[in-house]
């Protein structure tokens, strides 16, 4: 059938048999300051990501608990849950997810008391929409090269 479609029909087609092919990645951006979450959210749109948003490792966790997701990126400090307690949760339940802390301070006591806690990358605030691009590009790049299948894959492959 897809032999017989030429022009714009073919096109749309071969668009909507790619995108099926692969979705888009999921992210979940955690942050409480709700203008860089916006802003971040609404960048990675645009750049064809899946994205959700989370004001603070609380609500992070809960959408982490009931969702897949290819990439955190969080901010430390946060009311009720940090984001290195969003990274003890994460290993504690043994989720290899990569993690981007996106923050105005490093949290270096913490990671060197426990490297396990080492985020995937860092992004120190302010950074620009170009760096937060590029590092997700990277992240993501180099966790699929490791040959991890992708939350979103392993959740789907569990269901059937």
């Amino acid at each position: 059938m897809k032999e017989n479609m030429m022009g714009p029909e073919r096109e749309s087609f071969d668009a909507t048999f790619a995108h099926e092919a692969s979705p888009p990645l999921r992210i979940l951006v955690v942050d409480d300051d709700d203008d860089i979450r916006r802003l971040n959210a609404e960048m990675l749109l645009r750049s064809g990501y899946e994205v959700d948003a989370a004001e603070d490792g609380d609500a992070a966790w809960d959408a982490l608990s009931t969702d897949g997701y290819d990439l955190v990126i969080t901010d430390n400090n946060m009311p009720k849950v940090t984001g290195v307690e969003l990274l003890q949760k994460l290993r504690a339940a043994r989720m290899n997810l990569p993690v981007i802390m996106a923050t105005g301070s490093v949290p270096q006591p913490a990671v060197n008391q426990a490297p396990w806690l080492q985020p995937t990358a860092l992004l120190v605030k302010p950074y620009t929409v170009d760096e937060l691009l590029r590092t997700v590009q990277q992240v993501l790049r180099a966790n699929a090269g490791a040959g991890e299948t992708a939350p979103t894959q392993r959740a789907a492959a569990a269901r059937g």
